[in-house]
């Protein structure tokens, strides 16, 4: 029994983790007033972006269904970078590693986004260590997946993981891909100059549909980064949309729209384009294919552009990083989240073995703005608590999902407790998603804080 209700677990998991799918008003502000804020100190900013020279036929991370599985595995070693999943058949758009470095104040940020369905934390302490070997340290590292359903698999440590949707660990293409993390940090590095910041947003609608039947967050978010001069140095962007506008059954190497986008936004102002996920746990795109992506592209591509325009920038940006570490519940499988309402709510598996206890959340306040890590896919509901606490103190908040880890979805309490593919992916049960935004809510509190102490 306890064997046949393993492999109901661990097929259910499967599911839900390969990718099935089914204009906000800043609040009042009680409590704590704006900071005013002196120019502070000089803030400077490089930025590049880095392909990942990865090898022909490495398997596609992000659907675990059998579209892109291998009928047996390969137990000949017939492909030297395959074992569960189908080779890749070649790349569409090159697979990037975009880093932005900001420093002033005596702090220094370290931001990476990477064409990735999920990161580890192993990952983020391995770049960490290798440039701080070259002499970079850091007060934070955010390293954001922009959770592509087309990038690479085949980079993580985790067996399990592996097997459901991002194929065996081959370490070669782990090492391609820490390479040109840490290539894309030295070289941003070595283009540090003066900078000024501006934050705006923007909305595109329809192009995401729920998928728990409620309002989603049309928000786009942008960090402007230019010099003195006002040449552009970077563009940070933030949207929540999932990585699946392309399908199971293509083989091709992609950002899948998300990089379509950033590649559209580089070309038109020749610096790197960072894209930066929000909360995507309930949101799905509502176009798909390659039409889908390419409508998709245009919508988010003008406004990002057109925001690019009126945004202003300000000199003496303050600079605050936060880092924290996240205890979380004990991570379990509710199998009446997977298999429906008539399995006893008692009835679960364990998954300390497989996902952390613990995570971390980065928190960064620059140019008015404050942005947080979230270490998984966070519910719309709850992204909105975070960015309404975020706007009662500053005048603009992101969420940044998917970044420094990877725990699965985080819901509230009535999504978790409605069965669902959703549901059955949240591992850390009805009390999960709370932990996880009252802990974001808390780094956005430090934050202010340090603003308004001017540290």
């Amino acid at each position: 029994m306890r064997r046949r209700l393993a492999l109901v677990g661990l097929t259910v998991l499967w599911l839900s983790l390969s990718g099935w799918s089914a204009g906000p008003v800043r609040a009042s502000a009680e409590g704590r007033p704006p900071v005013a804020r002196p120019a502070g100190p000089e803030l400077l900013a490089g930025a590049r972006t880095v392909d990942v020279a990865l090898p022909v036929g490495v398997p596609l991370a992000g659907y675990g269904g059998l579209e892109r599985r291998l009928w047996i595995p390969d137990v000949l070693n017939r492909y030297p970078y395959a074992f569960w999943f189908k080779p890749g058949t070649g790349t569409h758009d090159p697979i990037t590693a975009r880093a932005l470095v900001l420093e002033g104040g005596g702090r220094r940020l370290l931001w990476l986004a990477v064409d990735l369905v999920a990161v580890e934390r192993d990952m983020v302490r391995e770049v960490r260590t290798r440039l701080e070997s070259r002499g970079y340290r850091y007060d934070g590292v955010i390293l954001a997946a922009s959770h592509t359903h087309s990038g690479p698999g085949a980079f993580s440590r985790s067996a399990f993981l592996g097997f459901l949707a991002v194929d065996r660990l081959a370490p070669a293409v782990r090492a391609r891909l820490l390479d040109a993390m840490v290539r894309a940090g030295e070289e941003a590095e070595s283009r540090k100059a003066p900078a000024r910041v501006g934050i705006g947003r923007g909305e595109v609608q329809g192009i995401t549909r729920s998928r728990v039947g409620r309002p989603l967050d049309p928000e786009v978010g942008v960090l402007k980064v230019v010099g003195t001069d006002g040449e552009p140095i970077a563009l940070v962007w933030n949207y929540a949309i999932h990585g699946t506008v392309l399908g199971k059954g293509n083989l091709l190497l992609s950002g899948d729209v998300m990089g379509a986008v950033s590649e559209e936004v580089e070309s038109a102002l020749h610096v790197p384009a960072l894209y930066a996920n929000g909360a995507v746990g309930d949101v799905s795109p509502a176009l798909h294919g390659w039409r889908g992506l390419h409508e998709i592209r245009q919508a988010l591509s003008s406004e990002l552009l057109a925001a690019w325009k009126r945004i202003p920038v300000a000199a003496g940006s303050p600079l605050s990083v936060v880092s924290l570490r996240v205890g979380l519940p004990p991570p379990h499988l509710a199998l009446r989240n997977c298999l429906g309402r008539g399995v006893p709510r008692w009835l679960t598996l364990g998954m300390g073995w497989a996902f952390p206890a613990e995570s971390e959340m980065v928190g960064v306040a620059v140019g008015d703005s404050a942005w947080v890590t979230i270490p998984g896919e966070l519910e719309t509901q709850l992204g909105q608590a975070v960015k309404a606490e975020g706007r009662r103190l500053f005048r603009h908040a992101f969420v940044v999902g998917l970044a420094n880890d990877y725990g699965g979805y985080f819901l509230t309490p009535e999504a978790y407790d409605r069965p669902s593919y959703i549901a059955c992916a949240s591992l850390y049960g009805d009390t999960g998603g709370r932990v996880v935004t009252e802990r974001a809510k808390e780094i956005l509190r430090t934050l202010y804080d340090l603003q308004a102490r001017g540290t």
